[in-house]
């Protein structure tokens, strides 16, 4: 077992304090993975946030049937996808939105596919290893074992 954490990045924490926000999340961690929190959540929160905007009735297409066929994603908004439609659903969401800031918190960096008219902020993390074995160590170890 190796302990670890995600410490996370904001390229732009100056967006985020006291600012009404979007927060953005991988679709699939949402949908499929059943998360109620992710990247952006852990941002607008360290950062100080004044409120996140709840994306809901703001929706359209592809991602209002998102909403239908997983109800409990709640307050965030599902990156959901990336044929042309779900960009453009996506896009008019964010643009529809009454938001300050809108936070990326997507392993993908959403302003290089989308147009987002609105400031916004990215989230990244990396993997933080706390104490032994490392995960250096461990794949060490196993093709050392294992691998002829």
């Amino acid at each position: 077992m190796i302990d670890a954490a995600s410490p996370i990045k904001v390229d732009k924490p100056e967006l985020i304090r006291g600012k009404r926000i979007l927060a953005v999340e991988d679709g699939p961690t949402l949908t499929h993975g059943e998360m109620k929190i992710g990247a952006a959540i852990v941002a607008a929160r360290k950062y100080g946030a004044s409120e996140i905007v709840d994306p809901r009735e703001y929706t359209v297409g592809k991602l209002t049937q998102t909403f239908e066929i997983y109800p409990n994603i709640g307050h965030l908004l599902p990156a959901m996808g990336y044929s042309d439609e779900q960009i453009k659903d996506l896009e008019k969401t964010i643009d529809n939105t009454p938001c300050d800031t809108v936070i990326i918190g997507t392993p993908i960096d959403l302003a290089r596919i989308l147009k987002i008219n609105k400031p916004f902020a990215r989230v990244t993390y990396d993997l933080q290893e706390i104490g032994f074995p490392t995960l250096n160590e461990v794949l060490t170890d196993f093709v050392a074992k294992n691998v002829k």
